[in-house]
């Protein structure tokens, strides 16, 4: 949600800075994600002040230019050489200053330097209007009257008012917080503050002459409806003040009654409608529900099917808008309008919430109507923007406010003690201090005792109905930073199965941390186009975009779009991890499945003086697997070769059936759907798998041996289709007791070699646990070993 400061001004007087007031209004609960500096035009007339030309002369070598001094307020005066036809002393004019960057309305920005200009020195630039884009008029430098002040900055001069936006990220248990009003109201309480509200003292009617007849038929979907008729109105552009307004929350502004309707919304937090009162039949409008199916064609010329449940706002002859959600196709205000038919309701956030979801439409009004508005709004904010509407459109109101509220929406009574406040807050208040927190808050207090307070809370805060909902309103304001950390905690011991899921998945989170990664989150929605097994794709009911229709089927492809999106911020070395869900349909049954995704790109590590940087590669990408599944104490398992849909080469690690992991690096279809131009290389654990088999997993304690171990080497020849791991098996079946370790330390790959052979460096370590080995044991274990990798990989020694 976007908030003008400047507008947040118009209630509430501060000296407060916009930092302060976003560090205010995170600390009572509405937390700003985002401050932003927004200027009225690009640059905001930095830099540019008021000068007097003091005197102007042909330029000695151009019959175009005049040579200039001007007075800009300094000690010296500026030398300016002007094109302008138009420029003549004693003029009053728009300086940009030497290190002013100007905007010019068309061409890219640029900086003002001391330059010379044929021959000429030239200490600035006198302005035209579209060079600073105050306009767009360029026949010649802007003339001020000569009232204006030498030295005053132009900013100060056109009234150019800086503004900042707050993003807030608004829980949805705040309705009470989407506007501008709302957030005041916070502010209020927190400075122990009035606030200023917009006068409506002015309404009146002026004629009856455009009297609709109202009638609703659902009072549970609608329990109030208000209303009133404005003619002889002039549909046109808006005033600068209200488009900048809106520009500024990042709104559009159309035309001057539909940027009314939208202002009052964004400052009042109440929606409104404004119907084009000639095009309603019968001269009636009724809040009822159609029958189903009926067709309904709204604004975007989509035509919708509606459901029996959903409420309507009709004329005598046709459905118009669907209530509190969109306008329907020939509902609402145009250029050619001249009567208007101006609604606010109080909708039942329920009813308008499954109206929203069922036909996917997403508004600013449905938005705040789907979380609750204030019953008690309406009239208010229809006396507002009709005043609005007859300052900005012209026209009178042609008849009295109509509103039908036949179903009361009372204030929430609550009863709080100040002994439940004290325990639930961990603090004691001073009851005077609470008293006078919740009164700032607009929640009254009907009736008091010395321990308890009997409260009617507005039915706008639609989240405070229980007293531990007035504690948290009381905390809020009062600050949680004021409540101390307690120097004693009191914990009890839990039992809990070994290993503790958590400890592990932080242990090898640190572990990947320790060596460079970062762990990323990646939404769970995704693309259905990124799903491998269609069949299996677990689909959204009700989903934001088509870009978010389906949970996701792997880790990899968001990890993609991650890897894509720094790529394309020339951070090209990634290293990434990610511990999540996967989603599946199975059987016509949902299945969660737990994973840990690795993902290298890019260089190994940073350019450095004393090393070169090297690219990462398959082997890489085995070592923090092999670092992954070492930490974790695993050590039995198989391996295998792998290409298919999801590795151009992998390997994976399996026990029996099952997969631990697989590693390689990824296929060319799954970049190219992300956007990836680069080598990318992953490994996906099945981490629950991993957990299971920790968890079973034994650790045995042996002492350090006494006696030494050796080493031998061996150099193989051996066929092109031979993988270490083949020749390792082989060591290890003829030799289990004293064979501890073998490496490979050199793979020589030449046109000194044979056709479709290699050659192997193979070390060994050998050791007795109980004895020190003899040159007669060691030679008997490799003769055994050369032969058996003689006769099953065929290898050759070297």
């Amino acid at each position: 949600m976007k908030i003008s400061y400047n507008w947040l001004k118009q209630y509430i007087q501060t000296d407060k800075t916009p930092q302060e007031i976003s560090l205010i209004l995170t600390d009572i609960g509405l937390e700003v994600e985002s401050l932003e500096k927004v200027q009225p035009i690009a640059g905001g007339l930095e830099g540019l002040v008021i000068g007097k030309v003091v005197t102007c002369i042909q330029h000695p070598n151009a019959d175009r230019l005049r040579v200039t001094t001007v007075d800009v307020g300094r000690p010296e005066l500026l030398t300016i050489v002007c094109g302008a036809s138009n420029v003549a002393a004693d003029q009053k004019v728009v300086v940009a200053t030497v290190g002013t960057t100007v905007y010019p309305n068309e061409g890219e920005p640029f900086k003002i330097n001391k330059s010379k200009i044929r021959g000429e020195a030239s200490e600035g630039m006198i302005c035209a209007e579209d060079e600073v884009g105050l306009g767009v008029s360029h026949d010649g430098i802007m003339v001020l009257p000569e009232t204006t002040e030498i030295g005053m900055a132009a900013k100060e001069y056109f009234k150019m008012e800086d503004d900042y936006l707050y993003e807030i990220g608004l829980t949805p248990n705040r309705a009470d917080a989407a506007s501008h009003l709302g957030v005041a109201r916070d502010l209020a309480a927190y400075f122990r503050t009035e606030l200023t509200m917009p006068d409506v003292a002015g309404f009146e009617p002026q004629n009856q002459d455009l009297v609709i007849d109202v009638q609703v038929e659902d009072t549970t979907a609608c329990p109030r409806y208000s209303s009133v008729s404005i003619s002889g109105v002039t549909v046109k552009t808006s005033p600068d003040w209200l488009q900048d307004k809106l520009k500024v929350i990042g709104i559009r502004p159309i035309n001057n009654i539909v940027d009314i309707t939208n202002y009052v919304l964004h400052d009042l937090g109440q929606p409104l409608h404004a119907f084009d009162a000639d095009q309603i039949k019968g001269k009636q409008v009724i809040v009822k529900k159609c029958a189903e199916g009926t067709p309904f064609v709204t604004l975007d010329g989509q035509e919708r099917k509606l459901s029996a449940e959903d409420l309507m706002i009709c004329d005598a002859e046709k459905a118009m808008t669907i209530a509190g959600v969109y306008g329907g196709k020939n509902s609402g205000v145009t250029e050619a309008t001249t009567n208007v038919f101006l609604e606010s309701a109080y909708f039942n956030s329920v009813a308008i919430r499954k109206t929203a979801k069922r036909h996917s439409l997403k508004t600013d009004a449905s938005f705040r109507y789907e979380r609750g508005t204030d019953p008690e709004m309406t009239v208010y904010a229809l006396k507002r923007a009709a005043l609005l509407i007859q300052e900005l459109a012209g026209g009178v109101i042609s008849s009295e406010v109509s509103d039908l509220y036949s179903s009361p929406v009372n204030p929430f009574d609550v009863e709080v003690s100040y002994a439940n406040i004290t325990k639930l807050i961990g603090v004691a208040i001073p009851a005077a201090e609470i008293k006078a927190i919740i009164e700032a808050l607009g929640i009254t207090v009907v009736s008091e005792n010395e321990e308890q307070l009997f409260l009617a809370v507005p039915a706008y805060k639609v989240d405070v109905t229980r007293e531990c909902d007035i504690t948290e309103e009381v905390l809020r304001i009062y600050g949680y930073n004021n409540v101390e950390i307690p120097s004693k905690v009191n914990a009890s011991l839990s039992f809990t199965t070994k290993p503790n899921k958590e400890q592990t998945q932080h242990v090898i989170a640190d572990l990947l941390t320790a060596n460079g990664f970062l762990e990323i989150w990646c939404n769970s929605l995704t693309k259905e186009a990124y799903s491998l097994q269609p069949e299996e794709a677990v689909k959204i009911l009700n989903p934001l975009s088509s870009d978010l229709n389906v949970m996701r089927q792997n880790l990899l492809m968001p990890a993609l779009e991650s890897v894509a999106y720094n790529l394309n911020r020339r951070q090209p070395d990634i290293k990434f991890y990610e511990f999540g869900k996967t989603y599946h349909l199975v059987n016509e049954k949902y299945k969660e499945r737990e994973r840990l995704l690795i993902i290298l790109s890019g260089m190994n590590q940073s350019e450095q003086w004393n090393q070169k940087s090297t690219p990462v590669s398959f082997y890489h990408i085995k070592a923090a697997v092999d670092a992954v599944i070492g930490r974790l104490g695993l050590s039995t398992y198989q391996t295998e070769e792998i290409s298919n849909d999801d590795f151009t080469y992998g390997i994976r690690y399996y026990r029996g059936d099952k997969t631990l992991v697989s590693y390689g690096t990824a296929t060319a279809a799954a970049k190219k759907k992300a956007d990836v131009d680069k080598d990318v290389f992953y490994a996906d654990f099945d981490w629950a798998l991993l957990l299971d088999m920790v968890r079973k997993n034994k650790i045995v304690n042996k002492e350090v041996p006494k006696y030494p171990a050796v080493r031998r080497d061996l150099s193989l020849l051996v066929d092109m289709s031979v993988t270490f791991e083949s020749l390792k098996t082989i060591v290890f079946k003829t030799e289990k007791k004293l064979i501890k370790n073998i490496q490979v330390f050199d793979v020589y790959l030449g046109d000194k070699l044979p056709e479709g052979k290699k050659s192997y460096a193979l070390s060994f370590t050998l050791q007795d646990e109980e004895q020190t080995l003899t040159d007669k044991q060691i030679d008997a274990v490799m003769q055994k070993i050369i032969y058996n990798l003689a006769q099953t990989a065929k290898a050759e020694i070297r």
